[in-house]
């Protein structure tokens, strides 16, 4: 089994905050599951930590690398697909990061694991 990692559920899992889910943290440490973590979700950490709005404890350019590689984790490429996708969603979430993991996860029918309650009204499986 595969799962896509929303970018609130990535760093959660990496800082051990308790707002992941138990349902979230069993399913992204078990062995047989492959866990998938979008660029999407690099360029969204990218931007908050630029504009001071994450703290990281190094520049997010070796951060989220260095913290999937250690997790096991791999990344789910975005193809031309996937953003073509997030044209036909329908207008439920403004956010285009959000967008675009939805469209990945529709696409490659993966489930999403994911907290947001906005997700949750797409035609895609949640895991939270």
């Amino acid at each position: 089994m595969r799962v896509l990692l929303d970018t609130h559920a990535f760093l959660w899992w990496l800082l051990e905050d308790q707002r992941l889910s138990p349902v979230a943290r069993e399913t992204i440490a078990d062995p047989g599951i492959d866990v998938l973590v979008s660029p999407v979700s690099a360029w969204e950490i990218a931007i908050k930590a630029a504009d001071g709005r994450l703290d990281l404890p190094e520049p997010s350019r070796s951060y989220v690398p260095s913290r999937m590689a250690a997790n096991s984790f791999h990344e789910l490429p975005i193809t031309l697909d996937h953003c073509l996708r997030t044209a036909e969603l329908p207008r439920i979430h403004r956010d285009p990061f959000d967008r675009l993991l939805v469209a990945q996860a529709q696409a490659e029918d993966l489930p999403l694991v994911s907290g947001d309650p906005a997700i949750t009204r797409y035609d895609v499986e949640t895991i939270w």
